[in-house]
């Protein structure tokens, strides 16, 4: 899990955020966590790498 966090902030409509958190009750989940796997499914769907990926080394700093 990453070390530092940042926010992300978005809008949304209330119905489907709603349902969004009655879906992620039922399973034991989060939105918040939800929301951090479909970042790192699509982040890996498209092939992009980022500094906190277990295993991965990290860049260099500036």
């Amino acid at each position: 899990m990453e070390k530092k966090t940042a926010r992300l902030t978005l809008m949304i409509d209330p119905h489907k955020k709603q349902a969004f958190e009655q879906l992620c009750a039922t399973q034991d989940q989060t939105p918040s966590q939800v929301v951090r796997q479909l970042i790192r499914e699509y982040l890996q769907a498209h092939g992009v790498e980022y500094a906190s990926q277990p295993g991965r080394p990290q860049p260099p700093s500036s």
